[in-house]
């Protein structure tokens, strides 16, 4: 029988296991994905990666950075790895590098689960409220559902919810509508 860990995990401890996060000081496996959080990661990325993942200007409005499961370290305990994360140039005009990143997003999405639905909407959720990441997605790419969270002091504030059969302009991606059900792989039409 094991002892019990009495020291908190930090990123250091990640440093030869992927798929790993910590949370509250503990170190947790992320299971292997489904094939619709595959697919929907996949489309999410695509979508927006080719709209905005540019110099601004031209057809699409462009001024982001992204990554998929990328580390991400938030406080010296929380350290996440999000299906999907976002800079803006203005504010981060070189790509995020390290491992894990130190350089907090502007955009947070993670798909859930059932095994990891908890972690995505309340540990995660009040740590990056805590760390004033200005949007959070939450995604259930079974349902095929989106919910978008705009900090605020007091909390985050959901300023849209979305399903399949939709087109919405969501923050901080609002520039262009985005037919939801591309997001969870249905053909772009654009």
């Amino acid at each position: 029988m094991a002892a019990p860990r009495t020291q908190l995990a930090t990123a250091a401890e990640l440093r030869d296991d992927d798929r790993c996060e910590v949370i509250h000081g503990v170190i947790v496996h992320k299971a292997s994905p489904s094939g619709a959080h595959s697919a929907s990661q996949a489309a999410f990325a695509s979508a927006l990666v080719r709209r905005f993942q540019r110099t601004p200007g031209g057809r699409w409005p462009g001024g982001w950075w992204f990554g998929t499961e990328v580390e991400i370290e938030y406080e010296t305990h929380e350290v996440y790895v999000h299906d999907l994360a976002g800079w803006r140039r203005d504010r981060v005009p070189e790509r995020p590098s390290g491992k894990p990143l130190r350089t907090q997003p502007d955009w947070a999405c993670e798909l859930t689960s059932p095994s990891n639905a908890k972690r995505d909407v309340v540990d995660k959720f009040n740590v990056l409220h805590r760390s004033a990441i200005p949007h959070y997605w939450i995604v259930d790419p079974i349902e095929q559902t989106l919910i978008v969270h705009r900090w605020q002091p007091e909390g985050y504030l959901v300023v849209l919810t979305a399903a399949a059969g939709d087109t919405v302009r969501a923050e901080p991606f609002d520039a262009v509508e985005i037919v939801v059900a591309t997001l969870f792989g249905a053909d772009d039409e654009e």
